[in-house]
């Protein structure tokens, strides 16, 4: 121990280390400057925003940003749509995850090397956005909030995921003893391998609401009534398109109300933000262990 406590070190690694606390610190601020600003920006008056006194600090702090938000009424059909897609689609994907997976551990599964390869092939190709456009439109679900949980909800990543912890945290010998009591495959699973399955069912049920939650590209290209769009589209309007109905914010507008909340656009799009990101942001903590248990369950070899 004294020989250890003894050992120094040297002056190129002390240059090292002081490399490595410069480039983490560069990375540290290049990523909550960001943040940051749009926080302090919609805390901060329409005016400041919009001649750009706002850097680090709130400016005129105001909440007329999220008033706005909340009284525009595509912003609480959105947030409602993306609650109803993110349940049924984190459900619906769960569940055929699992399905597949389990078949896909058992050793003993007749062409279970096939089916394998066809995942992996899946996972690495894929059609194109043209052929996976006319496949959902010839299946009906053009408009329909379908097109957002349907299409998605197999995770070929995901099934490789489960699959590995199956077969590697359930013995065999569970099986044989379940087996020879008289339980047949589908009452195993539901009552030996799903309650000793909870780790990497978080993982699948993290996975799939935080992709549901921050998806907008399918909505995008498959969905053309505002009542259905997600709270992300809404945003994405917002931020790329610059598509406000102001009308909508409120049934009595006249034209000098009107023009104060086109003022507010910009401050609008930040206290926004704010609104998309928080309930990921609220969660994300104590989600974070099941992320990296995800992770080191896929890296174990077969």
């Amino acid at each position: 121990m004294q020989r250890l406590s003894a050992i120094r070190e040297s002056g190129q690694d002390r240059i090292f280390l002081c490399c490595v606390y410069i480039f983490l610190s560069v990375i540290l601020i290049l990523v909550l400057y960001p943040i940051l600003f749009i926080v302090s920006s919609s805390f901060s008056s329409a005016a400041a925003v919009q001649d750009g006194r706002v850097w680090l600090w709130p400016v005129d702090p105001t909440l007329d940003g999220y008033i706005g938000v909340f009284k525009y009424n595509a912003v609480w059909t959105g947030f409602i749509n993306s609650i109803i897609y993110t349940v049924c689609g984190t459900v619906l994907s769960v569940s055929l995850t699992v399905m597949m997976a389990y078949p896909l551990s058992r050793k003993e599964m007749f062409g279970r090397s096939v089916w394998i390869w066809g995942i992996l092939i899946a996972m690495l190709f894929n059609g194109g956005l043209i052929p996976f456009y006319l496949v959902v439109k010839d299946l009906g679900m053009v408009n329909t909030p379908w097109a957002i949980i349907v299409p998605t909800a197999l995770n070929v990543f995901a099934v490789i995921i489960a699959k590995t912890f199956f077969q590697n945290s359930l013995p065999k010998e569970l099986y044989e003893a379940a087996q020879l009591d008289g339980c047949g495959d589908f009452r195993f699973l539901t009552r030996m391998v799903i309650p000793l399955s909870k780790p990497i069912l978080a993982v699948l049920v993290l996975w799939g609401a935080v992709g549901q939650w921050n998806s907008y590209f399918n909505a995008l290209i498959f969905l053309n009534s505002p009542s259905l769009y997600p709270l992300q589209l809404v945003l994405r309007q917002i931020l790329v398109e610059n598509k406000i109905d102001y009308t909508s914010m409120s049934a009595s507008l006249d034209t000098q109300k009107l023009v104060v909340m086109q003022n507010m656009e910009t401050l609008l799009k930040y206290s926004l933000i704010i609104i998309t990101t928080i309930p990921i942001l609220l969660i994300y903590p104590f989600v974070q262990k099941y992320f990296v248990k995800g992770v080191f369950v896929g890296s174990v070899k077969e």
